[in-house]
């Protein structure tokens, strides 16, 4: 990580709130955005999507920061609505097993995993999640959940 992009980063965070990082596709992972510093700045988890292009994806972590630095809270297996016209969507709190492949930035700035972190899963534009049967081949492998799944009633 370069100085130029570290400064950024911290004039980001304090600027907005947060730092958003876009992740590229690569060797047939999917790509992915995610929020640097929103703990820091409002004690409320960071947040990642997965899969979902990127002019929404930013779209919904700046809401998701709106709404947390209005001092709501989201947590394991809720579902809400609001991110996605016309669809719930869900938070999964993030294992740390996961954290060092997609993290790096809130690593650095939290100088290790002492931090927590809400995975943002959407469905299909049908209403499936990606790990019902109904699911079109490779939607879970271009959504990945990064949590044991609890029992949600969604199967």
């Amino acid at each position: 990580m370069s100085d130029d992009r570290e400064s950024v980063v911290l004039a980001n965070i304090e600027k907005y709130g947060c730092h958003i990082w876009h992740i590229m596709a690569e060797g047939g992972e999917p790509w992915f955005d995610y929020s640097v510093g929103l703990q820091k700045t409002t004690g409320a988890p960071e947040i990642i999507i997965i899969g979902l292009k990127q002019p929404l994806a930013k779209w919904i972590i700046n809401e998701y920061k709106r709404l947390v630095q209005a001092g709501q809270r989201f947590k394991h297996a809720e579902r809400a609505s609001g991110f996605i016209e016309g669809f719930d969507v869900l938070f999964l709190e993030v294992e740390r097993s996961y954290y060092s492949n997609y993290f790096g930035w809130n690593r650095w700035l939290y100088r290790g995993d002492d931090f927590e972190v809400l995975q943002l899963v959407w469905p299909t534009t049908k209403g499936v999640w990606p790990w019902q049967p109904e699911a079109s081949d490779g939607f879970d492998r271009w959504q990945p959940i990064l949590s044991t799944l609890p029992d949600l009633g969604l199967h």
